[in-house]
C-alpha cells in the first residue's frame, strides 16, 4: 500500500492534469457549445503552471491544442457547426495564443516564487545550521555528526527513489535534527559518564524542543518540523500508535532514525568507543521491525554497500 500511495504522492499534480485533460477531451465530444469547451481547456494549463512551472504548463497549452484540432478534425460540423472556415480558424488561433499566454505568465509567476521561497529557506536552514555546528562545537565527541547523519539520510532517501522535495526535505531534517539540543544543559551533553535515566529523559526531549523552533520560522520549514519531531519514535508506533497531529510517523522520519542510529553508534563517546561500521550494520538489521523500517533498512544497507565499494 506504500508504494501506490509514494507514487500518488509523487507524481499527484501530473495525475491532476491528466484527469482535467481527460475530461476536457470528454467534453469536447459531449458538449454542444464551442466556447464552453475552449474555456474548458484554461484549467488545466493553469494547473500545470501553477503546480510544475512555464515548462510544463506550455506543454499542456501545446497538448490541449493538438486535442482540439483532432476533434475539429474528427467531428468538424459537431464542432464548428456551418461557420467560415477562415473564422474557424482565426478564432482558433486566437484561443492558441491566448492559451500559451497564460501558462507563460502563471508558469514565470509560479517559478518567480518558488526562487524567492528557496532563497529564505535557505537563509534560515543556513542560520540554523550555524546554530547546530556551535553546538556540536562546544563537544569534540558529536563534531560533525549532523552533517553526516543528513548526507546518510539523503542517499538512503534517494535509494528508496522518493521525490526530490521529500529528499530534500530529509536531507534537511538530517542537518538540524538535534537543534532541539540548544534548549538543554550543556554539561548534560558533555557529561563524560553515562547518562542517568533522567538525564536521558531530558536528553529525548530535543527532538519536541527541535521541532517547536523550526515551526516558529512559519511555513518554509513545514516538511521538516514533522521529520525533526519524530526522528526518535520507533517503527512499531508507525504501526500501534499515532502521534500527536492523529498521523503515523513520516517515512523521512524514519530514514533520519537510521542514519542518526549508524552515525552515533560509529562515533566514539567518552564512554564508549565506537562500532566498526560493519558490526552497526548487523545491529540496526537486529532492530528491523522494531526500531527501524524495513524498507528503510533495506536502502540503508544499499547505501553502506556502495560506500564500502567506493573506499
Amino acid at each position: 500500500m506504500e508504494l501506490p500511495k509514494q507514487f500518488i504522492a509523487k507524481h499527484f499534480e501530473k495525475i491532476l492534469i491528466i484527469l482535467i485533460l481527460l475530461g476536457a477531451f470528454g467534453g469536447t465530444y459531449l458538449i454542444g457549445e464551442k466556447s464552453i469547451i475552449l474555456n474548458f481547456y484554461y484549467l488545466p494549463v493553469l494547473v500545470a503552471g501553477y503546480f510544475l512551472g512555464r515548462r510544463l504548463g506550455v506543454l499542456t497549452s501545446i497538448l490541449s491544442i493538438l486535442i482540439v484540432l483532432l476533434c475539429a478534425l474528427f467531428f468538424p460540423q459537431r464542432f464548428w457547426g456551418n461557420q467560415e472556415i477562415w473564422l474557424n480558424i482565426a478564432e482558433l488561433s486566437s484561443w492558441s495564443g491566448f492559451l500559451i499566454l497564460a501558462s507563460v505568465a502563471v508558469g514565470t509567476l509560479y517559478e518567480q516564487n518558488e526562487g524567492r521561497l528557496q532563497d529564505l529557506k535557505k537563509a534560515y536552514i543556513g542560520i540554523l545550521e550555524i546554530l547546530s555546528k556551535y553546538l556540536e562545537s562546544t563537544d569534540h565527541y558529536t563534531n560533525g555528526h549532523s552533517v553526516r547523519v543528513s548526507e546518510l539520510a539523503r542517499e538512503i532517501a534517494m535509494a528508496i527513489e522518493l521525490p526530490r522535495t521529500e529528499v530534500e526535505n530529509i536531507r534537511v531534517a538530517g542537518l538540524l535534527h538535534d537543534i532541539g539540543k540548544v534548549e538543554i544543559s550543556g554539561e548534560i551533553l558533555r557529561k563524560a559518564a553515562e547518562l542517568s535515566t533522567e538525564e536521558r529523559e531530558l536528553i529525548d526531549t530535543h527532538a519536541v524542543k527541535g521541532a517547536y523552533i523550526l515551526s516558529s520560522v512559519g511555513s518554509v520549514l513545514k516538511g521538516v518540523v514533522p521529520i525533526v519531531a519524530a526522528h526518535h519514535k520507533y517503527f512499531v508506533d508507525a504501526l500501534e500508535v499515532n502521534d500527536g497531529n492523529g498521523l503515523k510517523i513520516p517515512l523521512g522520519a524514519r530514514v533520519v532514525a537510521v542514519a542518526d542510529a549508524f552515525d552515533a553508534m560509529t562515533t566514539d563517546r567518552p564512554y564508549r568507543k565506537g562500532m566498526p561500521p560493519w558490526e552497526a550494520v548487523e545491529e540496526i538489521i537486529g532492530k528491523t521491525k522494531k526500531q527501524f523500517d524495513p524498507e528503510v533498512v533495506e536502502a540503508f544497507k544499499r547505501v553502506i554497500n556502495e560506500r564500502l565499494e567506493r573506499a
